[in-house]
């Protein structure tokens, strides 16, 4: 991802031929990339992603210092793991040949940031190359000018002024991109981002993590006889919010599951709370259909707006 956005900062830059190296460590999952910008195209030689969802699994979500130590034992394996299938043998040839280095800079999980950043810094340092920070919510923007997946890409087409909606697990934002590198923010999130509404969503349902996946998939059987209302539909701005949506589900829950549990109970528990909601497969699909619908439809309200 940072890979995408990094090409276009550095597209003017003198040299004919550039071999560029970019690091992600944000979240929870470690990722290098190794591409090169000849003749005005670009293409990516690796991308090599390990992820650390089964160690996450059991807290139901990602555990910020847990993380960072993850990231400090895969960087060196995953950068040995870039470099063999870009077909460059080792580090010591890649040094050699390499120009540029990117590294995700924010935002993020400080803990996982900093060494990503520092491995970076290093790399640079031991090797004599500038080093360009990236914001990768910049990045994920850029993904729009993908083509020809997996291996090559073009930013030539420029379909200014532009309306991107960025929904990600750690955020919801419309930016309204003016031109390469130029944009103003219209809107974000209040609270929750889309995606961890969603993976909180799923820990009420009791679907395990990442729940997100999960509950999408099981919204497609549920045909509930009730609704959820829209978020902020009648606000004038074009900001987002969640966790209201979230906490109706909390309670819709309980009224399902037959008023077993109650908010005491669920919330006595320190510092995990105890989600086992009794409910049946057909009342948590219902619940994960009229929960993705309202998410869904205020995203695109927003949008439209916008």
């Amino acid at each position: 991802m940072n890979f995408f956005l990094f090409c276009f900062s550095v597209f003017h830059y003198p040299l004919s031929i550039m071999l560029i190296l970019t690091i992600e460590t944000s979240c929870d999952e470690t990722s290098i990339a190794i591409g090169k910008i000849a003749n005005q195209k670009i293409k990516l030689l690796s991308h090599v992603v390990s992820s650390q969802i089964k160690l996450h699994a059991k807290w139901g979500g990602v555990v910020p210092n847990l993380a960072a130590r993850e990231h400090l034992k895969n960087l060196v394996p995953v950068l040995d793991a870039a470099i063999r299938e870009a077909g460059f043998g080792n580090s010591v040839y890649l040094a050699r040949k390499i120009d540029l280095v990117g590294v995700t800079q924010g935002p993020g999980l400080i803990p996982s940031l900093l060494m990503g950043v520092n491995f970076a810094k290093s790399l640079a340092y031991i090797w004599r190359k500038p080093l360009i920070p990236i914001n990768h919510m910049e990045a994920h923007l850029y993904t729009s000018w993908v083509k020809a997946l997996p291996r090559t890409f073009s930013f030539r087409d420029k379909p200014f002024p532009m309306l991107a909606l960025l929904i990600s697990g750690g955020h919801t934002m419309l930016v309204m991109v003016k031109k390469h590198l130029e944009y103003k923010v219209l809107g974000e999130t209040l609270d929750d981002a889309a995606g961890e509404a969603f993976d909180k969503v799923a820990r009420i349902l009791g679907l395990g993590y990442p729940g997100g996946p999960q509950l999408s998939k099981i919204a497609q059987r549920g045909c509930p006889d009730f609704e959820f209302p829209v978020p902020l539909k009648n606000s004038r701005d074009l900001n987002f919010s969640f966790s209201g949506l979230k906490t109706a589900v909390l309670y819709k829950a309980l009224k399902l599951a037959g008023n077993k549990k109650n908010i005491k109970d669920i919330f006595s528990r320190i510092p995990k709370p105890d989600l086992n909601i009794p409910l049946t497969r057909r009342q948590k699909a219902d619940l994960a259909c009229a929960f993705q619908a309202v998410a869904v439809e205020s995203l695109m309200e927003q949008a439209k707006k916008a």
